[in-house]
């Protein structure tokens, strides 16, 4: 039977294939260290559950909720806003509550895009930047530049040979998968681009408090005028390790936010008034509780920097997100990122992230989580120098090994 219209557009989901080798491996016995998927480990701050705990023994609260987020919370990401950026918005009119980034962007992109309209968007990147838009009939025209001087000149391009001009620009960073960091001066100069372009800017800003080097990451509502063409998403999956809650937020542009309100209006009830209530709780704590998840990702980071090195992988240090971005090793390169993550599963008994789930150009590369503790980390770099001794690389491209353990 033939596939419906969108599902035909969509490629096969790389990291199903990863899933389905991890879960053959633990029905066998297997003890994987997962550090593919970017689900924190941590577990939620007390002080929340206790107030979704509190909330949720109220039976008004398990009524039909807002769809927008009801408005302490909205007031709560807007006081973040201006405390953390100095941004000043409003509740009213320039923040809704998504059910995560992931289903804000979605979202957005039904919103506001027309079949065949073009997207402008990075190449590695997180899946949704590309795919929402894809299946809401957009057409993405990618870009493989870092956030430095050679973006403008990259960009200018994309306009420039698009046809038809291009409705909106992606913008994450720091960045999933690359951990990448833009400045603002860096934002300065795409506001500009995009302001004189009639360009929609679309950034996600989920990383924003997970970052190592004492800079926090900049938003790009930060500039002057950038309000003016510019949504932003966040999450508080990994800022507060909440990511089952399924709680985030748009701001920014006010027409482009009530285009996201309205289509969600028909599609969802918002988040669990509990779950919101609590949200707003954290929002409005000292950054405590930030700091901590902060403190055990930076240790964790420098954990797996100096134990996968001695192990002979040597992997850059990300000055920020919950992600290392690792070249894979060099005599296993020319297999590309999905068949080495197999072979860490199956002789490594580590999982990890293939860069081509990302886009074709990250092939070279695999994303690594830090969302196993210390100890599993350390283990995993034991057992991948295991496999890296052991391996040997035939020029048909098989593997075979001296020993598996």
């Amino acid at each position: 039977m033939e596939e419906f219209h969108k599902v035909r557009r969509l490629p096969p989901y790389v990291f199903e294939q990863v899933n389905r080798l991890k879960a053959s491996a633990r029905s066998r016995g297997a003890d994987i260290i997962d550090l593919g998927m970017g689900n924190p480990d941590l577990p939620t701050p007390k002080a929340i559950v206790d107030k979704l705990c509190e909330v949720v023994r109220d039976p008004r609260t398990h009524r039909y909720s807002s769809s927008r987020g009801i408005p302490g919370l909205r007031r709560a990401q807007a006081n973040y806003y201006a405390r953390r950026f100095g941004v000043k918005l409003n509740p009213d009119t320039q923040v809704v509550a998504t059910l995560g980034s992931k289903e804000g962007f979605a979202n957005m992109a039904q919103a506001i895009t027309a079949p065949g309209d073009v997207i402008l968007c990075p190449n590695p990147t997180y899946p949704i930047h590309a795919f929402g838009f894809i299946m809401s009939g957009g057409v993405i025209r990618s870009l493989q530049v870092e956030p430095n001087d050679q973006f403008i000149p990259a960009l200018e391009r994309g306009f420039r040979h698009s046809i038809p001009k291009p409705l909106a620009l992606i913008l994450n960073y720091p960045s999933n998968p690359t951990a990448l960091v833009a400045s603002l001066d860096f934002y300065k100069d795409v506001v500009a681009f995009a302001k004189k372009n009639d360009l929609i800017i679309l950034s996600d800003l989920a990383y924003s408090e997970i970052y190592f080097d004492g800079n926090p990451p900049p938003s790009v509502l930060e500039v002057p005028g950038a309000i003016d063409v510019t949504v932003e998403f966040t999450s508080m999956s990994k800022t507060f390790s909440m990511p089952g809650w399924r709680m985030g937020f748009a701001v920014g542009n006010e027409r482009l936010i009530s285009a996201l309100t309205r289509v969600k209006s028909y599609l969802d009830y918002g988040a669990f008034t509990p779950i919101q209530v609590a949200a707003t709780a954290a929002l409005n704590g000292d950054g405590s509780d930030i700091a901590e998840v902060r403190e055990v990702y930076h240790k964790r980071r420098d954990i797996m920097v100096d134990s996968f090195g001695r192990a002979g992988w040597d992997i850059p240090p990300p000055a920020a997100s919950m992600f290392a971005w690792a070249p894979i090793p060099e005599a296993f390169r020319h297999l590309g990122s999905l068949e080495f993550s197999k072979l860490l599963i199956e002789h490594a008994d580590v999982a990890v992230a293939p860069g081509i789930g990302f886009g074709e150009h990250g092939d070279d590369f695999i994303r690594l989580a830090f969302v196993e503790n210390e100890h599993r980390i350390r283990q995993a770099a034991r057992n991948i120098k295991r496999f890296l001794q052991t391996a040997s690389v035939q020029p048909n491209n098989v593997v075979p090994l001296k020993v598996t353990r």
